[in-house]
C-alpha cells in the first residue's frame, strides 16, 4: 500500500513532515489517479510539479509525461527524490522556493500545491504561458478560486483567476488522502489559460485596483480607493486631500456606493479603464 510505503520511504531518511509547511503527501491511489487523468498526459508534455515531496505523484508523471520537471524545496525530500528516481531520464529535479526560482517553460502544471504558499504561488503560475493546470488545494482556498461576485469568499484572487482562467472542480478529495492529515479536506481544479473574457488597458493597474478595493473590503469602494490611493499610484505625489478629490470626479457612482464584494470582474476592469490615462497623467 501507498501508506506503508510513504511511511517506510520517512522512516528511513529519518523525516518528520511539517504539517505547517503543508508537506502533506497523497497516500492514496486512486486521488494520484484523479489529479493526472484530467491532464491528458501525453509523451509530447514538459510537466511542471511543485511541491513533489517524497515523489508518489512524480512516480505516475514520469510514466506519462515525456519530461517532468520537479521544483522542491526541502533539501531532504530532494535527497528522497535524487535517490528513488536515480535512474530515471525524464525527470529534473531542481532544489529552490517555487516563489523565488525562475519557472522553465513547460506545458502543463500538475501539483499538489503546498498549502502554506497557496495564494503566491497561484498568482505566479496565473502569470506564467501554459496548456493546462490540474492543482490540488485546500477546500476553502479553493472556494476562494472559484467564487462569484456577492459572495463571503469572492475576492481579489476570484478576479484574477477569473480574468485569466476557465476553471472547472474535478472534485474533493478528503483529508484522509494525505500524510500528515490536513484538518480540512481538498478539492483538485482544473485551470486552462483563456483569453481575458474583458478588455483591460493595464494589467499592472487591473491587479493594484484589485489590491486596493479588497484591502478594505468592508468600505464602500470609493473609500476604499481613497485609502489605497498609493497602493494604486504608487508613483504620485498627490497630496491626500486631492487624492479623495481625484477619486470623487473619476469613480462613476454606480461603482463608487458599492462594496469590493458586489462588483464583478467586469466592473474592476471598467474602473481599471477610466483610471488608466488618468493615472499616467498622474505618475508624470
Amino acid at each position: 500500500m501507498l501508506r506503508d510505503f510513504t511511511k517506510k520511504i520517512l522512516r528511513e531518511h529519518d523525516i518528520r513532515l511539517r504539517k505547517k509547511s503543508g508537506q502533506s503527501q497523497i497516500i492514496d491511489e486512486e486521488v494520484l489517479e484523479r489529479l493526472v487523468e484530467p491532464g491528458k498526459l501525453s509523451q509530447e508534455d514538459t510537466i511542471l510539479e511543485i511541491g513533489p515531496g517524497i515523489g508518489n505523484l512524480t512516480d505516475l508523471l514520469i510514466q506519462r509525461a515525456g519530461r517532468v520537471i520537479a521544483i522542491e524545496n526541502d533539501e531532504r525530500l530532494v535527497k528522497v527524490l535524487d535517490e528513488r528516481f536515480s535512474d530515471v531520464e525524464n525527470l529534473e529535479v531542481i532544489q529552490g522556493d517555487a516563489l523565488e526560482v525562475d519557472f522553465p517553460d513547460f506545458d502543463k502544471i500538475i501539483s499538489n500545491l503546498p498549502f502554506s504558499i497557496s495564494s503566491e504561488i497561484t498568482f505566479k503560475i496565473l502569470r506564467q504561458d501554459f496548456k493546462l493546470g490540474v492543482l490540488m488545494y485546500q477546500r476553502e482556498f479553493a472556494q476562494r478560486m472559484t467564487a462569484s461576485s456577492g459572495s463571503s469568499d469572492y475576492g481579489r484572487l476570484s478576479v484574477n483567476v477569473f480574468y485569466r482562467a476557465k476553471v472547472e472542480e474535478v472534485g474533493e478529495v478528503p483529508s484522509s488522502a494525505f500524510i500528515p492529515q490536513p484538518e480540512v479536506n481538498s478539492t483538485i481544479l482544473k485551470l486552462e489559460l483563456r483569453e481575458p473574457p474583458f478588455k483591460v488597458d493595464d494589467e499592472g493597474l487591473f491587479s493594484r485596483v484589485l489590491r486596493a478595493a479588497f484591502q478594505h473590503r468592508r468600505q464602500k469602494v470609493r473609500n476604499a480607493l481613497i485609502h489605497s490611493f498609493k497602493v494604486m499610484f504608487p508613483g504620485s505625489s498627490l497630496p491626500k486631500a486631492q487624492q479623495r478629490e481625484f477619486v470623487d470626479e473619476h469613480l462613476p457612482t454606480k461603482f463608487a456606493d458599492s462594496r469590493p464584494a458586489d462588483l464583478s470582474p467586469e466592473d474592476f476592469g471598467e474602473i481599471t479603464n477610466i483610471l488608466t490615462e488618468l493615472g499616467h497623467e498622474l505618475q508624470d
